[in-house]
């Protein structure tokens, strides 16, 4: 009786194969892994900051408008900056909180005028807050008919803070084309409230492309998720060193900022009887 020959089993290959595939995905997990681990490292800050406005952004329906967050520690005078983006502000439940100024925007380009300005201008004087008001300034378009807009909104009145330049909007085609805009804007806001203007930025536009141009002209500065800004002191007297603050009587997040010295240094940084501006 002939004997039958088995048939060589696949079996064996097929393990072969699929112990393969899973090292092969297990190195591409580990690379990924890799790869997001550095990625997370380098971008921390980044990453935590869109987490925390993603989440502020959710919750954002169930706020009081009575969440608080800490004063920053090491400075004594304190301040927010707010806009219509901030909604109706509730000036005296804001002054209750240590809130010694506050600027407000006023207008944008060469023809936006912010629709709660002269609430929130009215408002914060009532309070008792000091008051600024600020431009935000749009590179691409003249810089004398953007100062004609800020001058013809703003009645700033002896006692108040001087005018200031928001500068930082990063669409523009030529960067000297953008300074002499920003200089135009200054100095015709000078002339005019007889007061020299705050020059406002972020760290990395102000590195990248300010300074050294507008040095005599005093520094409100942005610097996030950092315990100090990088730019020495004597560069700038005042620092927002948060965007996504909460002080009562504002419902949603607000900007926070301390002032380079005391209360009495404020004061001084107020606009003389003498010097006050005329409004249109």
């Amino acid at each position: 009786m002939a004997t039958l020959m088995n048939k060589p089993s696949r079996r064996p290959a097929s393990r072969r194969r699929a112990s393969s595939w899973r090292r092969y995905l297990g190195l591409a997990v580990l690379a990924i892994g890799i790869l997001g681990l550095a990625g997370y490292l380098r971008y921390q800050r980044q990453i935590h900051r869109y987490a925390r406005r993603a989440y502020a952004s959710f919750r954002a329906g169930s706020l009081t408008g009575r969440e608080k967050t800490p004063l920053l520690t090491g400075y004594s005078v304190h301040g927010i900056d707010v806009s219509s983006y901030q909604g109706k502000v509730d000036w005296a439940t804001v002054a209750e909180h240590n809130v010694r100024f506050a600027f407000i925007k006023a207008s944008e380009g060469v023809t936006l005028r912010d629709s709660r300005f002269q609430r929130n201008w009215k408002g914060a004087r009532a309070a008792g807050i000091y008051r600024g008001a600020y431009h935000y300034f749009q590179p691409n378009y003249d810089g004398a008919k953007q100062a004609n807009l800020f001058t013809r909104t703003v009645p700033l009145e002896a006692g108040d803070l001087p005018p200031v330049l928001d500068v930082e909007a990063p669409e523009f085609h030529d960067v000297a084309v953008m300074r002499r805009g920003v200089g135009t804007w200054l100095r015709l806001v000078e002339r005019h409230y007889g007061v020299k203007p705050i020059l406002y930025s972020n760290y990395s536009f102000y590195k990248r492309h300010l300074a050294g141009h507008f040095d005599d002209y005093p520094l409100w500065l942005a610097h996030y998720e950092v315990e100090s800004p990088k730019l020495p002191r004597d560069k700038w007297i005042i620092w927002q060193h948060s965007d996504e603050a909460y002080i009562p009587g504002i419902r949603g997040t607000v900007d926070f900022n301390v002032f380079q010295g005391n209360f009495e240094s404020l004061l001084a940084l107020r606009i003389p009887a003498a010097r006050s501006g005329k409004s249109n």
